[in-house]
């Protein structure tokens, strides 16, 4: 007859004694001292108590918080304390918090401090926040870099059967976005998978791909937060929330659109940091930021800037904002949606749900006796007359328009209704701009120029009228890739400018209605850089690449 021995067996019960025998003297020590015990093993643990102590700080301490009722706080501490376990003890009470200590083994606390895995990294505040402040997110921050780093993080969470990994999954995608500065984030589910895809510097980036099941759980989690019917699902809707972060709140806008396997979701994320950038580091060609500083200093009158939809229109806003504003005077913007707060600065939200426009904001405006208004677009008739009059009776007004050039916004002031005699005696200058990707600095590669691209850069500066602006066209620069720009071959953003000065040459031909060809003419002698001839000095002193500037500007068009 054989014995088989179960080695594994027998150290598990060997084990099981081990534990008994801890708890057994805990549970005597806790009585000596005339102190509570508590079995974490037989005692629920609350994720709320948990989110009091960082898991770092709490494994450096020895305890864990493990009950929390209104501002009482039951911590079980080891039998072996520690400076630090005072120190938080002291922290706990400066934030109110009354504590009822309990002594436990040290396979109580471990059990305890597993459960951090499953704390999630965020929880609502209230209906349509998030804040993802605390210790986890920051250090989450810190070290995400790059798409791959988000990819790997979402990836273990799907790989976890866990009932918590959706609200991880959603905070770990707009926490992603937030590290890496992605403008939207792209939700769309496909036949048999759904896609997820960054905007990064203005382009789409592939992240990865998940299941369906995933998808619709996700989707139930952003329209709750984003204050969405869950049973509609065959209506377009959009809502939003914010996302807190230390002090600093986030605003995310969503766009729901249903569409042939479900509903697409995008979330545009609205960060007062990429923003809030001073009118000198726009990238503006130096002769145009002299203009512009000459023209803003103006007690009155109208400046524009126009462009497509991503173009940056807003963050020149508030350059020019952030440039005249000081204590002597009052500003007054009227937005959709406020994207930057600036202290001094009354700023107010359009919302046409409710009726309110940017007519209406404008009228209450100029009876709050402002200097300078600002109006985030001007998109009908009467906003443009009111904004028309308003830089003819002594105020300084900032807009936008949907042109695609300089020479587009006088025509279309005219197309809104407005007498195109008065135009030019209203608006000082009429801009026009778009995004270009920057070359990232640590992987771009020189190259020399030839051929067809020569040629088309050296007829383009060919008609560049200011001596100072040309450059000999010898080498360009091209993208290659590197962690630091996400294998991009880019980083970051810049701005290239053109404009229009309303001079004696404008005001002329102004009022017979001419095409934009004409007014384009018309302007040659102001001898301001055009988006063509800006982009291609860019490209020449290696900020951007060739293949960059033609997805944002065509070139074909000969100048002049």
């Amino acid at each position: 007859m054989t014995i088989q021995f179960d080695e594994e067996k027998q150290d598990k019960k060997i084990d099981d004694l081990r534990k008994k025998e801890e708890e057994d003297f805990i549970q005597i020590a806790a009585t000596k001292q005339n102190a509570q015990y508590v079995d974490l093993s037989q005692t629920p643990i609350e994720t709320d108590s948990l989110r009091l102590i960082g898991e770092h700080v709490a494994r450096e301490a020895g305890l864990a918080a493990f009950r929390l009722v209104d501002k009482k706080v039951h911590v079980a501490v080891s039998d072996s304390p520690n400076e630090k376990t005072n120190t938080v003890f002291k922290d706990l009470e400066t934030r109110g918090y009354i504590i009822i200590p309990y002594l436990a083994s040290h396979e109580s606390l471990r059990r305890a401090w597993d459960k951090y895995k499953e704390l999630s990294y965020a929880f609502e505040t209230k209906a349509g926040s998030l804040d993802i402040s605390n210790e986890e997110i920051t250090d989450f921050l810190k070290k995400v870099h790059t798409i791959e780093d988000v990819k790997a993080l979402i990836v273990g969470v799907l790989e976890q059967n866990k009932s918590y990994k959706i609200t991880r999954i959603v905070e770990i995608i707009l926490a992603g976005a937030l590290s890496i500065n992605a403008s939207d984030i792209h939700i769309e589910p496909e036949e048999k998978y759904v896609r997820l895809r960054y905007r990064l510097d203005g382009v789409l980036n592939d992240v990865l791909q998940f299941d369906s099941d995933t998808f619709k759980l996700v989707l139930s989690r952003i329209k709750l937060l984003s204050g969405l019917k869950i049973n509609v699902k065959s209506d377009a809707q959009d809502g939003r929330f914010s996302v807190k972060i230390n002090e600093s709140d986030i605003e995310i806008r969503t766009s729901i659109l249903p569409g042939a396997y479900s509903e697409s979701i995008v979330l545009r994320v609205l960060n007062p940091k990429s923003i809030g950038i001073p009118l000198e580091e726009l990238g503006i060609n130096p002769k145009l930021l002299k203009l512009i500083e000459h023209e803003i200093e103006k007690p009155n009158g109208m400046i524009l800037t126009t462009g497509p939809t991503g173009s940056g229109k807003t963050t020149t806003l508030y350059a020019f904002l952030k440039k005249v504003h000081n204590s002597e005077i009052k500003i007054i913007t009227i937005e959709n949606p406020i994207e930057y707060h600036l202290p001094g600065i009354v700023q107010t939200q359009t919302d046409t749900e409710k009726g309110y426009t940017f007519l209406q904001g404008l009228r209450s405006a100029l009876r709050q006796d402002p200097d300078v208004i600002m109006v985030g677009e001007i998109r009908d008739n009467e906003t443009a007359e009111i904004a028309i009059n308003a830089a003819l009776t002594g105020h300084l007004v900032f807009s936008t328009l949907h042109t695609n050039n300089a020479a587009g916004s006088f025509p279309r002031l005219v197309d809104l209704g407005v007498n195109a005699k008065i135009i030019t005696s209203a608006l000082n200058i009429a801009m026009a701009q778009r995004l270009i990707r920057k070359l990232c600095v640590e992987c771009k590669k020189e190259v020399p120029l030839e051929g067809e691209t020569k040629d088309i850069i050296v007829r383009i500066m060919s008609t560049v009228k200011d001596p100072l602006d040309r450059i000999e066209a010898k080498t360009m620069w091209e993208p290659v890739g590197c962690v630091k720009c996400n294998f991009t071959g880019f980083k970051g953003r810049i701005g290239l400018y053109e404009a229009i000065l309303t001079d004696e040459n404008i005001e002329k031909i102004v009022k017979d209605n001419p095409s934009e060809r004409e007014l384009k003419k018309a302007a040659i002698d102001q001898g301001i850089l055009t988006l063509k001839q800006d982009g291609i000095i860019k490209t020449l002193k290696g900020i951007t690449s060739l293949t960059e500037l033609k997805r944002v500007v065509d070139l074909e068009e000969i100048e002049g």
